[in-house]
């Protein structure tokens, strides 16, 4: 529920680590609580991190709720190599890709003569009402998705953090444990990575 926003090297941020392994450790023990101690801790910031892809909360929560339940019958797969947020981050990157895709199908077979399509739209396209138009927006929001996942680490993260989660780029520079201005460097490449392969798919994308 609480934004962590300590330094990735302090005891603090140390101390969070370890209490979500605690808690993952439990959980592969039968513990059942455990598991809805680390749900009440992230849900807050993934339903965030969900609607900034899918604006309509319903479907929000549904694909939140998804999340956690492959986090949990895949639990055995995290070997704490990363944060378990940063785990749980890929699940529900890819859950809501899959929720987008099911949907971009749904508005194809919808028939363009007296139905309404419920498909949703994001924020960045223009409320045009045309099924294969809808589509196309869908598309280009899966390949911005895989855009970010194939970036460097450092960068993915800082782009997200920003772009994603909201986070002030002192805010940022707590989290990645760097100066401000290494933030901007990273988050400059990151969208223009980005962009540039973004307009190689969708050439006039972003001018």
């Amino acid at each position: 529920m609480v934004l962590q926003m300590a330094q990735s090297i302090t005891p603090i941020r140390e101390v969070e680590a370890d209490n979500d392994q605690i808690l993952v450790d439990r959980v592969r023990l039968g513990d059942r609580h455990a598991f809805d101690l680390l749900v009440l801790k992230h849900q807050s910031r993934l339903l965030t991190l969900v609607t900034r892809f899918i604006p309509n909360r319903s479907d929000a929560l549904d694909v939140l709720q998804d999340t956690f339940v492959k986090a949990y019958r895949s639990l055995h797969a995290f070997r704490g190599e990363s944060a378990f947020y940063s785990w749980l981050y890929r699940i529900a990157v890819n859950t809501a890709k899959n929720h987008i895709a099911i949907r971009r199908k749904e508005s194809r077979d919808i028939s363009v003569s007296d139905e309404a399509s419920d498909v949703e739209r994001f924020a960045v396209f223009q409320d045009t009402g045309s099924p294969d138009e809808e589509a196309g927006a869908d598309e280009l929001q899966m390949a911005i998705l895989d855009a970010i996942e194939r970036l460097p680490e450092d960068l993915q993260r800082a782009l997200t953090l920003r772009e994603l989660e909201g986070l002030s780029y002192h805010e940022i520079a707590l989290a990645m444990n760097c100066p401000i201005g290494t933030v901007r460097s990273r988050i400059f490449r990151a969208r223009d990575q980005v962009v540039q392969e973004i307009n190689e798919r969708f050439p006039g994308t972003f001018l």
